[in-house]
């Protein structure tokens, strides 16, 4: 094992938490040729931030972020604070010479998204966005069954993302249902950004889109009285894969006892899979080559071979949990920073997210199909 990669952690809510467990277990769970070190945490004030190195196992804090991007003892950037927050930072960390990883949705516009973007090609440093849903071995395991054929050709698409964590239309306003904070997007936005970024990774780039969107709680108790709720509670979106693959997307924030309501099928013409993230140690199978009388689906339990389950437990069917797959991305970010090895995904695959995200909202303000085309910017 040779040197030492330091990393600072700017937020210490969820994802920030995520984030210092992950980097305290990456060593344990993968053979890495470089040590890891916690080295820094910026949280919004001196004593919040110097509270949570102390939990989280940071050798030193900061109130500033720009004081921990700017440090010359922290090596990599993790953004995980909210998405109006994104932009600014990422770019000074990349100006600094420090590959990032960042929280999804990358930035609250496709325009915002392709500056970060181009900040990150122009200086060849390693960047992540943390679309964490495609590291499952379930869903790894779905990725090799259509490259192997088992699937046969793909022919459609259909996916949720549905939570309820804005079910009560008492729950109060935030920053996230404010345009100019989380943008125009909000479940499509905020959750869907998720299914997008996976339906790519297992059907290829979305090439156009038909959408609508809806906003069920218009208002939401906030300081002064009620507030306006600027973007969508929850949304459809019909889609074509630049494959010739036919797709449906749902994502909402208003799904009435879904805590975590992402949801998959693939159908081709050999069979099918279904994937349910609250049951993310499962994946079903469906082979129409079986003979009659005996085709159905058939529940495959994740195991050793599936993804990088075998890394952590040696046992089929025991389990991975949500922060297993915040560890299996950031041992790919250390990976590629390492090797110089190619990162999936990136900035600019959260740029092409970006994008599938804008092109529908452009099509709910035009009630028509929008080729994602319509929104990409050249990156180079």
């Amino acid at each position: 094992m040779v040197g030492e990669l330091r990393f600072g952690v700017i937020g210490a809510g969820y994802m920030g938490k995520a984030y210092a467990i992950a980097l305290s277990e990456v060593a344990t769970v993968y053979e890495l040729g470089i040590r890891i070190g916690r080295e820094m945490i910026a949280t919004s004030s001196e004593a919040g931030a110097a509270d949570h190195a102390r939990r989280f196992g940071f050798a030193r804090s900061t109130g500033d972020w720009r004081a921990l991007v700017a440090d010359p003892g922290v090596d990599v950037v993790a953004i995980a604070t909210p998405t109006p927050l994104h932009k600014d930072m990422a770019l000074a960390a990349l100006a600094a010479g420090k590959p990032v990883i960042c929280e999804k949705p990358l930035a609250a516009t496709a325009p915002e998204a392709a500056m970060m973007a181009r900040a990150a090609a122009r200086s060849g440093l390693r960047t992540m966005v943390g679309f964490n849903y495609i590291q499952t071995p379930a869903t790894q395991l779905a990725r090799e069954m259509i490259a192997g054929g088992e699937l046969g050709e793909v022919i459609r698409f259909s996916g949720t993302h549905n939570e309820d964590f804005l079910m009560d239309p008492e729950a109060p306003h935030s920053w996230r249902l404010e345009a100019a904070q989380a943008g125009r997007a909000g479940a499509m936005g905020d959750v869907a950004s998720h299914l997008v970024n996976l339906a790519q990774f297992l059907c290829g780039p979305i090439a156009e889109v038909v959408a609508d969107t809806q906003i069920i709680h218009p208002t939401r108790p906030g300081p002064g009285g009620p507030r306006q709720v600027e973007n969508d509670d929850q949304g459809n979106m019909l889609c074509r894969f630049a494959s010739g693959v036919m797709g449906n997307l749902h994502g909402s924030r208003v799904q009435a006892g879904r805590k975590m309501g992402l949801t998959y099928e693939l159908t081709g013409t050999k069979g099918s899979v279904f994937f349910d993230q609250e049951r993310l140690g499962e994946l079903h199978y469906y082979d129409a080559r079986d003979r009659a009388g005996r085709r159905g689906f058939r529940r495959l339990l994740t195991q050793p071979g599936h993804g990088d389950y075998g890394r952590f437990c040696v046992g089929a069917g025991h389990g991975y949990g949500y922060n297993d797959m915040i560890v299996s991305e950031m041992a790919a970010l250390i990976r590629a920073i390492e090797t110089g090895a190619p990162l999936w995904p990136d900035f600019a695959a959260g740029y092409e997210a970006a994008c599938v995200i804008d092109a529908m909202l452009k099509s709910v303000e035009e009630r028509r199909w929008v080729a994602v085309d319509e929104i990409r910017e050249e990156l180079t």
